[in-house]
């Protein structure tokens, strides 16, 4: 399963460097995982700290 990020998402981009295949990106309201290229490793959720990132 990969990760996912809610709605409580601020868009600071914290996120977005921590991930070590590129998985992050900027979407039209917040930022987005895609979930074919996560690998599950959750270091995105530990650097989130609004804590808008879990598993799906």
């Amino acid at each position: 399963m990969a990760y996912v990020i809610s709605d409580s998402c601020v868009s600071c981009g914290t996120c977005e460097p921590e991930c070590p295949v590129g998985a992050i990106s900027q979407g039209d309201s917040q930022y987005v995982i895609d979930a074919g290229s996560c690998v599950n490793c959750g270091t995105c959720a530990g650097a989130c700290p609004t804590g808008a990132i879990s598993e799906e």
